[in-house]
């Protein structure tokens, strides 16, 4: 099996020391750019690769015929933040491959645990096929995880990485064989893009709510960082809003 990795994250960490655990170093790496990387020292130290064989940020796009060279079964994509040109999904012999945090064919694009929560949809993960339509590939292997009364985007989130690598990690024996299975996505689920979330963030201090509007808004709008928050204005001040939700 012979494959292009390209990653950002913790949870590419985990997958790159999977597959190289398994027998199978990649060929080449991509990785996202100084400003956007959060592990890329750590994904350059596990390849093993020479610096010839690493792209950074864009760079992979300037570099067609070089990685077409490596004769690819795949690319992987582990949370990889930049948009693949056609060329590029269809370079491998079998396909360019994308973990995603979402319960396909729910939750399409960004934001997917506070959408999960704020839409009421079904959440997981979902290894699959990518397309030029963005998260609308077949289905190679996905499972479901329950969204708790509990759960903010921010706890939703930290607990679908699990499984997410559980999802990957169970599809790899049909990947190393180079036969996976995959199943057509059927129904139209849904979709969201990156400013959707900003459309929603501000609470009218005039409107009337439902109580699990409201606290399914709030919990949705409760990621890791406070710029995504619910906010309201008063008296020309701006008021942020994260939630903590506990059991008793």
């Amino acid at each position: 099996m012979r494959y292009a990795f390209a990653g950002d994250r913790k949870i590419s960490v985990a997958i790159l020391k999977f597959i190289i655990s398994k027998g199978y170093k990649p060929s080449a790496l991509f990785i996202s750019d100084s400003a956007k990387s959060s592990h890329c020292k750590e994904l350059i130290e596990l390849s093993g690769l020479t610096d010839d064989l690493i792209f950074r940020g864009k760079s992979f796009k300037d570099n067609f015929e070089k990685i077409q060279a490596l004769n690819l079964d795949y690319i992987f994509g582990i949370h990889f933040p930049y948009i693949i040109p056609t060329e590029f999904l269809e370079l491998p012999t079998i396909g360019f491959l994308n973990l995603h945090p979402a319960y396909l064919p729910y939750n399409k694009g960004w934001h997917t645990p506070s959408w999960a929560i704020i839409d009421e949809t079904p959440y997981g993960a979902t290894l699959h096929f990518m397309t030029e339509k963005l998260d609308e590939g077949n289905i190679i292997h996905q499972k479901e995880i329950e969204v708790k009364p509990s759960d903010t985007a921010h706890t939703l989130y930290k607990r679908v990485m699990k499984v997410e690598e559980e999802v990957f990690c169970e599809a790899f024996e049909s990947l190393k064989n180079l036969n996976p299975k995959s199943i057509q996505q059927t129904h139209v689920g849904t979709n969201h893009s990156k400013k959707d979330l900003k459309n929603i963030q501000e609470i009218d201090l005039n409107k009337s709510y439902s109580g699990k509007e409201l606290v399914n808004l709030l919990r949705g709008l409760t990621t890791n960082k406070i710029e995504e928050a619910a906010y309201f204005k008063e008296d020309g001040d701006t008021y942020h809003i994260q939630v903590n939700i506990s059991k008793q």
